[in-house]
């Protein structure tokens, strides 16, 4: 068994928080004997203070249980202090529990405001709200005492010095989701304050095979470099980081013995975007062509540096608006691919339709070589290892969730039969469906991790996760999948402009400044400021409404006809006007400058 992954720097795990008129005060409850952190509430200031203040008589502080600091975030003119209200533990991994966290409180230490002007303060109130919405982020995940953003085959080879750093220091920094928030703490010294977090998902499952125990578990670690919502973050930037890149790694222990498996996903890499406009289906927009090779090459360039040898699955439609993508991403591999890394195309919904899933048997059998020859990562009872992990399968689709979900989990549940013949609990023929309970847990594992993920992304759960769950499409999850690409519709035009900005305020994409223009959000006014999609669609609807019921007395008057086609007329304009405008009515994003 490989040693427990221990920091060397403790980190306290339960602390109050005192707010003071003029500061707050974070002690540690969890029976350690270090010093309590102060924070300013006039500008963020942090610093370490031997014991917490006296209160006064006439005014008492309110007290707060926390489970963690996020960290600091700063906008124009006050800083914003974000801790973790509430955790709930979700399992263990190498020993020691990993929590989720429940809420999230923000604390405003912006007492420097009552010197700001009247503009700064407007300006302030409108970037302020973004974290209203900071504070429904979900899928965060941390643990006090052991790296969550290292695969298991990278903590195997981390040398034992660096497992004495703090967790902060051995972190995998494109998969620390409060990396910019945590760095006046990591600045002023405050390790046993400086709690690594990673957005993603963590399942588990335990099952018996016979007499045997076989612990299971995913883990998935979503990317910050180019972190955002489903329309708002497509393809990748001219640096190579794509959207919606995500590490998923299936963890298996059985009789002293520890297999890895990793997979990653990914939006297609060039420059593309989706400009939303209403319309269902907005049109995909190839941007600057002539720099997808470049793009392409330096995306896999980083891939190979991280993971050994590639091979890219790309699950997108052949035909189609799809298809021009398809063909982009065709021709930039083709400066791309060697030995090392291979591209292979399978049209999903050609092949397997909307039901006949099984059909990725096909796609098993074309990149089936490969994972024979890159393998996994095996670890003995004395935690030596056996076999390592040379390379990885790199999935896309449109979105890289539903397609690339029922995808990977066809995957890890073949690397996992592979994984239990070679320790010896399967036969040669033996597999996981041959075992009731075993293949209930796996199939909701991941069809947990994909929901998860998708969440994250889209704001729905994952489409065909009825098929990942079950092993077969069903009535309900057909109609499920239609409410979701409702609602996912509703979110990507009216909801995500919001939770794009927030996202892009936490991950230091985008710094408020003095010296910028800090033009508030939503200062356009008119009917952009009161506009929305209810509004829009309840005119469209009264509009029909009337139209219908002056159609229907025609008969009757004829001068009803002229009514319908008034009403008929105004329903058609407003949809029109939303159509065509749709700034108007979509929560765009209102943040355009990068951190520099």
């Amino acid at each position: 068994m490989m040693e427990r992954a221990e920091s060397g720097q403790k980190l306290y795990t339960r602390m109050r928080l005192w707010e003071f008129p003029d500061q707050y005060v974070v002690e540690p409850t969890d029976g350690s004997t270090g010093s309590s952190l102060a924070i300013s509430r006039v500008d963020g200031l942090m610093n370490l203070i031997e014991k917490v203040p006296e209160c006064s008589d006439l005014r008492v502080p309110k007290i707060w249980s926390i489970f963690g600091v996020v960290g600091m975030l700063k906008l124009l003119a006050g800083s914003y202090l974000i801790v973790i209200a509430e955790r709930e533990c979700v399992g263990t991994y190498w020993g020691h529990p990993i929590y989720k966290v429940s809420s999230l409180k923000v604390f405003p230490c912006d007492h420097s405001l009552s010197k700001s002007s009247a503009e700064q303060k407007k300006v302030e109130s409108e970037f302020s709200r973004l974290l209203n919405v900071a504070e429904q982020t979900c899928g965060l995940y941390f643990s006090y005492d052991t790296n969550l953003m290292l695969s298991t085959q990278r903590l195997h080879d981390l040398g034992d010095e660096s497992k004495l750093l703090p967790l902060w220091r051995q972190a995998e920094p494109r998969f620390l989701w409060n990396s910019y928030m945590l760095e006046g703490a990591i600045d002023n010294k405050l390790d046993p304050y400086v709690l690594p977090i990673i957005q993603g998902s963590f399942q588990h499952f335990q099952t018996a095979i016979g007499r045997d125990i076989v612990d299971v578990t995913l883990i998935a670690r979503r990317c910050t470099r180019r972190n955002g919502t489903r329309m708002w973050r497509r393809g990748a930037d001219s640096d190579g980081y794509v959207a919606n890149f995500v590490e998923t790694e299936q963890i298996v222990q059985m009789n002293s013995y520890t297999a890895s498996f990793v997979q990653v996903r990914g939006s297609m890499p060039f420059l593309w975007e989706q400009v939303v406009d209403l319309t269902y289906k907005p049109k995909f927009e190839i941007v600057r062509p002539e720099e997808a090779p470049r793009v392409a090459e330096r995306h896999f360039l980083d891939l190979r540096k991280k993971y050994g040898n590639v091979l890219a699955v790309d699950l997108v439609n052949k035909h189609g608006g799809e298809g021009r993508l398809c063909e982009k991403y065709a021709n930039a591999m083709q400066n791309v691919t060697n030995d090392d890394v291979r591209y292979l195309h399978f049209d999903f919904h050609q092949i397997c339709g909307h039901i006949r899933f099984e059909r990725l048997s096909i796609l098993y059998e074309q990149m089936e070589d490969f994972l024979d020859k890159n393998g996994y990562l095996l670890l003995n009872e004395k935690g030596e290892k056996m076999k390592e992990q040379l390379g990885v399968v790199r999935t896309n689709c449109i979105d890289c969730l539903d397609r690339t979900n029922v995808t990977q989990s066809m995957i890890g549940r073949k690397m996992l039969e592979i994984q239990l013949r070679r320790i010896g609990v399967f036969g040669a023929e033996e597999t996981i469906s041959s075992h009731t309970n075993f293949d209930d847990n796996f199939k909701i594992l991941w069809a947990n991790h994909g929901d998860d993920i998708s969440i994250q992304y889209s704001g729905t759960p994952a489409l065909k996760g009825d098929f990942v769950r079950y092993g077969q499409r069903t009535m309900q999850g057909i109609f499920n999948d239609g409410w979701n690409a409702l609602a996912r519709y509703y979110l990507n035009n009216f909801r995500d402009g919001t939770k794009q900005d927030s996202i892009d305020l936490l991950q230091g994409h985008y710094i408020v400044s003095v010296s910028r223009d800090s033009t508030p959000p939503s200062q356009s006014g008119g009917l952009e400021s009161i506009a929305s999609f209810p509004l829009a669609l309840s005119f469209v609807l009264i509009g029909l409404f009337f139209a219908t019921l002056s159609l229907r007395q025609v008969r009757y008057d004829f001068k009803h006809l002229f009514f319908s086609f008034m009403w008929a007329s105004i329903s058609i304009g407003v949809a029109a006007v939303v159509r065509a405008n749709g700034r108007i009515f979509c929560n765009r994003p209102r943040l355009h400058k990068p951190r520099s």
